[in-house]
């Protein structure tokens, strides 16, 4: 094929324009993205065509696409699923973090108050074993409903 006359290329130019501009305002075609392949497959050129005789239009396409992307402008929604993944993550991680210190925490409490229960288990049994063995020990039951001691009578 020979060289495209005037009015060819200028067609060619305004449908890779129109394209730059639908990509740039992130119009992405499914299983696209905002680069120079995606760009050559909408505007109907091949990516030696723009590396070639529309030189000036890719390096439009990818000042442009910089433009945006350092005014935080993201061109391409893939790379905004991929920033808000990132920040799933980050607070996944946070929260992951969170639970495992309150996991810690909760399992030093455990072991605290079982070795408390424990302790007081012991100490349950040596006093039931002293009572149980301790002979000069009387039980008072017995003795409710009677006077053990009484105050000395006023002698005023």
């Amino acid at each position: 094929m020979g060289r495209l006359n005037d009015h060819t290329r200028a067609q060619k130019e305004a449908t890779i324009r129109a394209a730059i501009d639908r990509l740039l305002r992130g119009e992405i075609p499914p299983g696209g993205k905002c680069d120079v392949k995606t760009l050559a497959n909408t505007s109907g050129v091949t990516r030696a065509a723009l590396y070639t005789t529309y030189l000036h239009l890719k390096e439009e396409f990818e000042r442009r696409r910089a433009q945006l992307r350092d005014a935080g402008v993201i061109t391409d929604p893939r790379d905004a699923q991929i920033d808000r993944l990132k920040e799933q993550v980050r607070q996944l991680k946070e929260r992951l973090a969170t639970k495992e210190q309150d996991n810690a925490d909760l399992t030093a409490l455990r072991t605290q108050a079982l070795s408390r229960l424990a302790a007081q288990h012991e100490e349950i049994t040596r006093l039931r074993n002293a009572v149980a063995d301790a002979s000069n020990i009387r039980d008072l039951s017995a003795a409710r409903g009677h006077r053990v001691w009484a105050p000395a009578p006023d002698d005023s």
